[in-house]
């Protein structure tokens, strides 16, 4: 699984309908709103290396709204989360 962090800037007064329409997209599986220099954050997550470009230049920057992107891909995860639902199996 391949994972691209996409930092959103959108039109002040439609943030909350581009980050449903972002969320709507397949590919995306989070929206987050947040603080700081971008409006939205968005987590894509596809199978291969070339789905990036179609979810993230071919829909995600064309939804009405979008202003403008800078998308990160990550490398490696690393979630406490994942680790204690890993250690915890069979434990229940």
């Amino acid at each position: 699984m391949i994972t691209a962090i996409v930092m959103v800037q959108a039109e002040v007064s439609r943030i909350p309908e581009v980050a449903q329409a972002i969320a709507d997209l397949d590919g995306v599986s989070e929206v987050y709103s947040v603080t700081g220099g971008v409006d939205l954050v968005a987590m894509v997550r596809v199978r291969e290396h070339e789905q990036l470009h179609e979810v993230i230049a071919d829909r995600l920057n064309k939804v009405e709204g979008v202003v403008g992107t800078t998308t990160h891909i990550s490398f490696r995860a690393y979630s406490q989360h994942d680790l204690e639902a890993a250690f915890s199996l069979g434990f229940e």
